[in-house]
């Protein structure tokens, strides 16, 4: 470290830790320091950097850096304030306000501190930074409004404050940054309407106003001067887009989103001259028809969503030479037959419509990963053309009218998510899912399935949600169930299943952890940089329907890490496994309309995250435990025609269940005494002897004897 003629340090990208060494500050002509990327919440300015003057850029950016932003700014020197150029501090955890002595930065070009956790408003001493631009401070919690002052710091190129907590309204003062090509305010909670001068940003590329709560029409004269722009994005606000029919996009307008903007109900004439490669125009108040011209102005769109609108009549009978590489119709009223399929599509929604006639026998498309037609009128059967379409992930056909056994698609090893429930399949569990391998969502619910639950399901150890009710599966649950370690969600019931439940449940390890609160999602790498993008499955139209808490509910929004097993409505015999009590996240619990004996367990109180507890119409016997009372987040419980007996136990979150009628939960089972059933308890009610005899198992002269030697 006596490297005293260095001037460029890059140490970014390792696995560095720990503090800087005082022997940093010997580096006398050290311009550039990097230490980005190093990923080390313990780093920080604890060194001798006092003769760090020549220091020009510094960048510790992406290393999640714990502490009070001001004390790293402190320890930057005089002379290092007043020469400093670029200052890259993004994805850390830096907490508190930017410090006055930021002011001193006179020379400052780029100021990089998004992805922290700063609070407070903009500084006003900022204004003094005259040198700026780059200020980027989006990913924080800043409050309060834009100051107009901004517009006084007219060298910045780049403005972007997004994904903050900030109100009010843009300045009118930004007209003045002449040289600004990126503004970005997205993600905030900005309203009022936005002032015409931000017309007047000639070399701006990028505007994103999205996701905000701003009114007002945006005319011609917002867009007037704006003949640079590429992206443009004002979705998810109250605007309405009023351009004139005659209104001329910018030449280089690439993409533009306009999601959640009132825009119909016609199709504005404007649309037709844009020359780009990405559309948004979902949830627009858009009615009727296609007009004549929409099909060819947009067959070169890559991009292209239209879902959530009242839009009517049949797709165009040829799509294959468009160039769509993601499609999003759904939520309409469309009619009519499915089309052929763009070359070089990689996703396609038209759920929710209504369309009919087959899914076509000639699918052809090599590129497609994920697949939504759910909630339509589609008949017939799966064609076996949908084994070609070798990459797709994605596949979600319910809701609609199909029939017959699913196609054995063996070349097919990609399927993450396979959703084909409420249509009148039928045969056995396909067979070629045991080559899917990294199967997480199969739901095949509400058919006429029939035959075994295959052994080879335990293979699918990636396997999340799997959702076989109402179906006509028979036989014994296998026990290779228990290896599916990421299975949050078990869904049997309706079925004609038999035997006992498996047991070394405690081996479903998701279920025995509680999780923190996550949401289900689709990751696919679809997008033009090759990266991932992820979707939520309710965006492709997932939706769960949960028998819990007496009630089939839907759980529409988040799959979120909902922790439920459901194996009521079978046929199935024995004890609950004890070790069912180690599932400490399981949510909700229904064991209910089975032929299901011996007694309740009695660590049942160790589910913490109990919400509902179903274990109605079995053949259980003996006391309640009354480890019962331990469910602090029990609300609904249901016991009745068992044959259980003794004292109903009593405490703060059992008194206050089913208020309305709280014998209901307890009804048919005669030998319960003790509130809430007007059935007083004697001295000898908690050790009732007949229920072994109600019970209808065999006496095991050798289980007595044990247990009369425990006892």
């Amino acid at each position: 470290w006596k490297a005293t003629s260095l001037k460029y340090l890059d140490l970014g990208n390792n696995r560095l830790f720990g503090q800087f060494p005082d022997t940093l500050g010997n580096m006398t002509n050290l311009q550039v320091l990097d230490i980005s990327e190093n990923w080390n919440p313990h780093m920080m300015m604890a060194g001798n950097l006092e003769n760090l003057c020549g220091l020009e850029i510094i960048d510790l950016s992406y290393n999640y850096i714990n502490g009070d932003i001001a004390v790293l700014m402190e320890s930057l020197p005089q002379c290092t304030r007043k020469k400093l150029q670029e200052m890259d501090l993004r994805y850390n955890n830096f907490t508190g306000t930017l410090p006055n002595l930021v002011s001193d930065f006179t020379r400052l070009r780029i100021l990089s501190l998004s992805g922290n956790n700063l609070v407070g408003s903009i500084p006003p001493w900022l204004v003094n930074l005259t040198r700026l631009t780059t200020l980027e401070l989006f990913s924080n919690h800043l409050t309060g409004s834009i100051p107009p002052w901004l517009g006084n710091l007219t060298c910045l190129t780049s403005l972007e404050l997004s994904d903050n907590l900030l109100t009010g309204s843009i300045p009118a003062e930004f007209g003045k940054l002449m040289y600004l090509t990126i503004l970005d305010l997205s993600s905030n909670h900005l309203n009022e309407s936005v002032p015409a001068e931000i017309g007047s940003l000639v070399n701006l590329i990028f505007l994103d106003l999205s996701n905000n709560s701003f009114t007002g029409v945006i005319t011609e004269e917002h867009l007037a001067n704006l003949t640079s722009l590429k992206q443009i994005d004002l979705s998810l606000n109250n605007f309405k887009i009023a351009l004139n029919s005659d209104w001329r996009a910018p030449s280089t307008l690439e993409s533009a989103w306009f999601a959640s903007c009132q825009m119909g109900p016609l199709f504005p004439p404007w649309l037709q001259q844009l020359k780009i490669t990405e559309l948004d125009i979902s949830t627009t108040s858009l009615k009727g028809e296609f007009p004549d011209w929409f099909w060819s102005a947009f067959s070169n769109v890559t991009y292209l969503d239209i879902s959530n609108n009242q839009i009517s009549g049949n797709l165009p009978a040829h799509m294959d030479s468009m160039a769509f590489e993601k499609l999003y119709l759904r939520s309409n009223r469309l009619t009519g037959p499915i089309p052929t399929l763009p070359t070089n599509i990689t996703l396609l929604d038209i759920s929710n419509n209504t369309f009919s006639e087959t899914i076509p026998s000639n699918l052809v498309a090599p590129r497609l990963e994920i697949l939504c037609m759910h909630s339509n009128q589609i008949g017939g059967y799966i064609p076996e053309s949908i084994c070609k379409l070798e990459q797709l992930i994605y596949l979600d056909l319910s809701n609609n009218i199909l029939e017959g056994e699913v196609p054995q698609c063996f070349d097919t090893h990609n399927i993450e998510n396979l959703i084909l429930s409420n249509n009148s399949l039928s045969g056995k569990i396909p067979a070629f899912l045991q080559n899917n391998t990294s199967l997480e969502f199969l739901d095949l619910s509400w058919n006429k399935f029939s035959g075994r639950l295959p052994t080879w399901i335990g293979n699918l150890v990636y396997l999340r949600f799997l959702v076989l009710s109402h179906n006509e599966f028979s036989d014994n649950i296998p026990v290779n169930i228990t290896k599916l370690g990421h299975l949050q969600y078990l869904d049997l019931s309706h079925n004609n299943f038999s035997g006992a439940i498996p047991r070394h449940l405690s081996n479903l390890t998701f279920m025995t952890t509680l999780q923190e609160e996550s949401r289900y999602m689709v990751e696919v790498e679809v997008d033009s940089m090759g990266g991932t993008t992820e979707f939520e499955a309710d965006s492709l139209g997932q939706i769960l329907s949960v028998n819990t808490k007496g009630q089939q509910l839907i759980y529409h929004r988040t799959l979120a890490y909902f922790v439920s097993i459901d194996l009521s409505c079978n046929s199935l015999t024995g004890k609950i496994p004890t070790d069912i009590t180690s599932l400490a996240a399981l949510m909700n619990l229904n064991l209910s309309s089975n032929q299901l004996s011996g007694q309740i367990p009695n660590m049942i109180g160790a589910m913490q995250s109990l919400e509902s507890l179903d274990l109605s119409q079995n053949k259980l016997y003996g006391e309640i435990p009354s480890s019962l009372t331990n469910l602090t987040s029990l609300s609904y419980l249901d016991l009745s025609y068992n044959s259980l007996s003794g004292r109903i136990p009593s405490g703060p979150q059992l008194d206050t269940l089913n208020m309305d009628n709280q014998t209901l939960m307890y009804i048919g089972n005669n030998g319960l005494c003790g509130p809430p059933v007007h059935k007083n308890c004697s001295g000898n009610d908690a050790y009732i002897h007949g229920d072994l005899e109600s019970s209808k198992e065999e006496f095991d002269p050798l289980t007595f004897y044990f247990g009369l030697v425990l006892g």
